[in-house]
C-alpha cells in the first residue's frame, strides 16, 4: 500500500509541472509504454513522463468529445493499474465492487456526485454496477489539480458542462 500511495503522491505531482518543448511522436509513446509495461513493477521502477501522458490524453480529446469518453490503461500489475481517462460529455452512474479509483484531474472541471443510489443500475459479473445516474447523491466540483479517492463499493458518477473536455490519470487499487 505504501507503494501504492508514493505513486499516487508522484503522479500529483509530476502532472502539475510544465510540458517539455518537444512532444514526443505516437510512436515514441507506445515504444515508451511497452518497455513500462515490460519492465512491471519488479524491475524497481516504472516511469511514465509526464509529457508522454499528457500528449496520450489530448490525442484522445476528440474521441472523447464524439463517444463521450476515451483512455487506455497505461499499465496493470494486478493489485493495481494505471490508467489515463478523458471525458467529453457526462459519464453514467458507476460502482466498482474491487476496486479503489484514486484520479488525479489534469485537465477541466466536472461536478462529482458521490453516494446515493444508482437508477437504473445493472451489475455485470465482473460486480461492476453501471446506471443511468445517482439520486440521493452529494455533489462537489473537482477541477485541474484536484485529487479524488472514491472506495470500492461507492456510487460515484461525473457530470461535465457542455463543451467542457476533462482528463485524468486514475489509479485503480484492487479491494479483495
Amino acid at each position: 500500500m505504501k507503494r501504492i500511495a508514493v505513486a499516487v503522491a508522484a503522479a500529483a505531482f509530476a502532472l502539475t509541472l510544465p510540458l517539455p518543448a518537444q512532444t514526443p511522436t505516437p510512436a515514441a509513446l507506445a515504444a515508451a509504454l511497452a518497455e513500462a509495461h515490460a519492465s512491471g513493477p519488479s524491475g524497481g521502477a516504472v516511469v511514465f513522463p509526464v509529457g508522454d501522458m499528457r500528449a496520450q490524453l489530448a490525442g484522445f480529446i476528440a474521441q472523447a468529445e464524439a463517444k463521450g469518453g476515451a483512455g487506455t490503461t497505461l499499465s496493470d500489475f494486478g493489485t493495481y493499474k494505471l490508467e489515463l481517462s478523458v471525458r467529453g460529455k457526462s459519464g453514467g452512474a458507476e460502482v466498482h465492487a474491487h476496486w479503489d479509483d484514486v484520479m488525479i484531474v489534469e485537465q477541466g472541471s466536472a461536478k462529482l456526485v458521490i453516494g446515493g443510489r444508482v437508477i437504473g443500475g445493472h451489475t455485470g459479473p465482473d460486480g461492476e454496477t453501471h446506471g443511468i445516474r445517482i439520486e440521493g447523491g452529494q455533489t462537489q466540483v473537482i477541477a485541474a489539480g484536484d485529487v479524488i479517492t472514491v472506495r470500492a463499493g461507492t456510487p460515484h458518477q461525473l457530470l461535465l458542462a457542455p463543451g467542457t473536455v476533462y482528463s485524468a490519470f486514475v489509479i485503480k487499487i484492487h479491494e479483495p
